[in-house]
């Protein structure tokens, strides 16, 4: 297989469709030696409103057919083939000088704990076969099922990416990713000190669901309407209450838990609806804060870079400065990165891993038995 050398960089395309269901993400990154991988082109395709219906109505869902799901994965395919094409159409760079697709596919349900007592899984709703005819691309996907299938939990994955993408520094760095869901990166200032990664709680998955049953958006700009309402500390306590929020990392969660039907039964029914955003918005940040405390970090002020949608924000971002006094709130864009295609490209490098047989996975963010390399080849 062909080693990327300075003079000749491999280019990678990876594809997202997060938890918060409003679009898909394509970022085309180069890797040139040893590197830290580089964006070179973005297109956010978005996703249409009854495909977006659809994919929300299979998350966690009790029943569905199979026609449904075919269905629901072919519409997603072509979003995703057409967000390839739109990136590639104003560039100079054609398919045949791609490498590889990394397609992350859209999660439908994750319990890497099993449920009621089987085993456990996630599922990614893809069709690489389709992506790979319809792009002529070679794609690689189903990227968490190794990890799962060597005892971790398949999630998050974007640690590895963050650790190839800002690496060590003199003091100690956090990551924070505040998509559907929110979770934490640490890379330590010690080249000993493992990496360690954790999914949070709950971010945009449940600000933009509610927002939407409400306001009828898909989100909530700059948090204006959380803004005007006031939060409800009773009702924080009760949503706090939930297990996941004590337990120790590794640890990830998804729609499965964290869904509109499990805000509804912390609800007394006289909230008022802006005060409920307000409250969703608080316990985004209050766990944010949390989380931080797992790592115990006392080597000085925190600094955090701070990416997704979520980061867009403004009332978020207020919360988190909040409960985080003293800390400092950086953009990944200093590296080269805007906050809104770190967990596409953490996809495109992936893809990367796998075409050289490296690993994908960090045991310390899982907690998998060991290193694996992630994700299955379909050739273009």
């Amino acid at each position: 297989m062909k080693t990327p050398t300075a003079s000749s960089p491999l280019y990678y395309i990876g594809l997202m469709s997060g938890t918060s269901l409003d679009g898909v993400d394509a970022a085309l990154i180069a890797i040139e030696g040893d590197s830290p991988p580089h964006l070179v082109a973005t297109h956010a395709e978005p996703m249409p409103d009854a495909l977006h219906h659809l994919l929300l109505s299979l998350c966690h869902a009790k029943q569905v057919s199979f026609a449904q799901l075919a269905a629901a994965e072919h519409a997603f395919c072509q979003s995703q083939a057409q967000a390839v094409q739109r990136l590639l159409a104003p560039l100079s760079i054609s398919h045949a000088q791609i490498s590889a697709i990394g397609s992350h596919g859209q999660t439908i349900e994750h319990a890497p704990l099993g449920h009621n007592g089987g085993p456990a899984y996630t599922l990614q709703m893809d069709n690489p076969s389709l992506l790979a005819e319809l792009t002529g691309c070679t794609v690689v996907a189903d990227f968490r099922r190794r990890d799962l299938a060597a005892g971790g939990q398949a999630a998050p994955l974007a640690p590895a990416f963050h650790q190839a993408l800002f690496g060590r520094a003199s003091a100690h760095q956090l990551v924070l990713n505040l998509g559907g869901f929110a979770n934490l990166t640490w890379l330590s200032s010690q080249p000993t000190d493992p990496v360690i990664g954790f999914d949070t709680g709950p971010a945009n998955a449940l600000l933009d669901g509610w927002f939407a049953r409400h306001q009828g958006g898909r989100f909530d700009q700059d948090g204006s309407w959380a803004a005007s309402g006031t939060i409800d500390n009773a009702l924080l306590v009760r949503l706090l209450s939930e297990p996941f929020f004590q337990q120790p990392p590794p640890r990830s969660t998804g729609r499965e838990l964290f869904h509109m039907a499990w805000l509804e039964k912390h609800l007394s029914g006289q909230e008022a609806a802006e005060d409920v955003q307000a409250t969703l918005a608080e316990l985004t940040a209050v766990s944010v804060a949390q989380g931080i405390t797992h790592l115990k970090i006392h080597d000085g002020p925190l600094t955090l870079i701070t990416a997704g949608g979520g980061a867009h924000n403004t009332y978020l971002m207020q919360r988190l400065a909040y409960h985080l006094p003293g800390a400092t709130f950086t953009s990944p864009a200093a590296h080269g990165w805007p906050e809104d295609w770190i967990e596409a490209g953490a996809f495109a490098w992936l893809a990367h891993q796998r075409l050289h047989h490296l690993p994908g996975n960090l045991p310390s963010v899982t907690g998998a038995a060991g290193p694996r390399v992630l994700g299955g080849i379909y050739a273009g």
